[in-house]
């Protein structure tokens, strides 16, 4: 892949995080030319994207946002090259954008507003709980965040917690909006229907905070990143632990992954049949080709086989 073009949202309020998670898998592929997009409603560009760029070796940072900065990347403009794949979150405009896009170009994923489900009970710490609920609330008045414990006294805990914690955080308004609309707790029987929920939500950060959580692990099959234990929480995925954090989200864990080197690596099918090869599995190609009514793909191989 020679060209990425690698979206990051919020001008000034940028995260250096986003174009680096995004950058470095294209950069281990071998992604010869890096190109960043992002909105600057102020002129102004964070200085650690910039210091994040020069450590990323961007060729170029261009100053657009939204749809028009994905339709720039896609077909290219005077000053925007176009690129190969286009990488990097961004709010309903830039995700439909590049839904609409794809195919033109490729791109990582459809993303939505963040999420996080958390597994956790008496054993575990409620105001701890409380907070990673809110790391992911304080993100988007659209974040999901869901606790699923087996404990309705835990669960009461984790509320009021949540209320005293919300009163101290400077986007309280955001939170507060994203916890009243799209927060959920739900109490459940036992450890199999805490798995239970945890697959049919299939959640981009998934917390498993109870004992066993190594155990209960094994039985998740829908999650985009997984976080194991007390001292594991979704923010050390976001910026240290190693494995990218551009992950799957609404659901969509069920059928893809978090981005990875694999995403800026092409495969090729390679074939070559000698003489003895052909004339050993050709009639076989044969038959099929006349079964599907395709005679000139049959006529290509009994040729050869005649010869």
């Amino acid at each position: 892949m020679d060209k990425v073009g690698v979206y990051v949202p919020g001008g000034t309020a940028s995260y250096p995080s986003t174009l680096l998670m995004n950058s470095i898998p294209a950069m281990v592929a071998g992604v010869k030319n890096i190109y960043c997009v992002m909105p600057t409603p102020k002129g102004e560009i964070n200085a650690g994207v910039l210091y994040a760029a020069k450590k990323c070796k961007i060729n170029s940072i261009f100053r657009i946002g939204g749809a028009q900065a994905v339709a720039a990347l896609t077909y290219g403009t005077k000053n925007v090259p176009k690129v190969d794949k286009i990488v990097g979150p961004g709010n309903i405009f830039v995700a439909t954008a590049k839904k609409e896009v794809f195919g033109t170009v490729g791109i990582d994923m459809v993303a939505g507003p963040s999420e996080i489900t958390v597994i956790a009970d008496d054993s575990n710490r409620a105001d701890w709980t409380a907070v990673d609920l809110l790391s992911q609330a304080e993100h988007d008045v659209l974040s999901q965040s869901i606790l699923l414990t087996t404990s309705e006294k835990f669960a009461k805990k984790v509320s009021s917690e949540i209320k005293k914690i919300l009163k101290t955080l400077p986007r309280k308004k955001i939170a507060s909006k994203s916890i009243k609309n799209f927060g959920c707790i739900i109490v459940c029987k036992n450890k199999k229907e805490l798995v239970k929920f945890a697959n049919i939500i299939a959640p981009e950060h998934l917390e498993i905070k109870i004992k066993g959580s190594e155990k209960l692990e094994k039985q998740i099959t829908n999650a985009g990143s997984i976080f194991l234990g007390e001292y594991s929480p979704e923010a050390i995925g976001d910026y240290l632990a190693g494995p990218n954090h551009v992950l799957p989200t609404s659901g969509s864990a069920r059928f893809s992954s978090g981005l990875s080197v694999n995403d800026f690596l092409k495969r090729t099918s390679l074939i070559k049949c000698t003489k003895t090869g052909i004339e050993k599995i050709g009639q076989m190609a044969i038959n099929l080709a006349n079964y599907e009514g395709l005679h000139a793909h049959a006529l290509s191989v009994s040729k050869r086989i005649k010869n």
